[in-house]
């Protein structure tokens, strides 16, 4: 059965509120809850583990087992991934996408389970046009072919051998510098599929996408 890691140690500044983002309130619970809920509503999942603040474990939501996250965050990602006992795949989920659903996490388990890759990752179709810039940050060195692009997203699903060699190989300022964990495993050689993200599955980081992400959760749970 899988394990499912939660990155959730973020300090959350951009979000201005003074805790750390996954505990921040959203539709009425804090927003790890959110997402503890979609992997809780998966039969396939047998263990849920959470990277918190190192003060904040008391926080962890039911049925979820805690463990304090690193200075990065695929340091949390280790360090939760070490904590999480047997289960494969893993599932690695960011606590700030809280609008994932439970059919989102299945697909991707599906996927990874039909295709054989070493990993499978939740994106989004790019829909502007986009621009490679020099050092200068200004001048325009090329326009990419948007039809190939995608905007990567979390839930990513790992082969359990595949990330936690990646993890252990990497040194700690080459984690530091991944923005997620499916470029450890390119980088390495490794096989990596998309499955087609909702529309919905944004990354809260400043106010405006929370109030944007309070709005979608209580249209999608009806209470307005």
């Amino acid at each position: 059965m899988a394990v499912a890691l939660i990155v959730a140690a973020g300090r959350g500044e951009r979000l201005g509120t003074g805790r750390p983002k996954a505990l921040v309130s959203l539709a009425g619970r804090p927003m790890l809850e959110w997402s503890v809920a979609a992997l809780q509503a998966l039969d396939a999942i047998e263990r849920i583990v959470g990277a918190l603040p190192a003060g904040e474990l008391d926080a962890a939501p039911e049925g979820t087992l805690a463990v304090a996250g690193g200075e990065a965050r695929s340091h949390s990602v280790r360090e939760a991934l070490r904590a999480a006992g047997e289960g494969d795949p893993v599932i690695v989920h960011d606590a700030a996408r809280p609008l994932a659903g439970a059919d989102l996490f299945q697909r991707a388990l599906d996927d990874i389970k039909a295709s054989g890759a070493d990993a499978v990752v939740a994106a989004a179709p790019v829909s502007d046009t986009i621009k490679e810039v020099a050092a200068d940050g200004r001048t325009v060195t090329r326009t990419l072919e948007r039809a190939r692009l995608w905007a990567v997203q979390t839930p990513q699903v790992f082969r359990r051998t595949v990330l936690q060699a990646v993890l252990a190989g990497a040194e700690d300022e080459l984690l530091a510098e991944a923005t997620d964990d499916a470029w450890l495993v390119e980088r390495a050689g490794g096989t990596v599929r998309v499955v087609q993200a909702e529309a919905g599955n944004i990354k809260v980081t400043t106010p405006a996408d929370l109030a944007i992400a309070e709005r979608l959760l209580v249209e999608r749970a009806g209470l307005r």
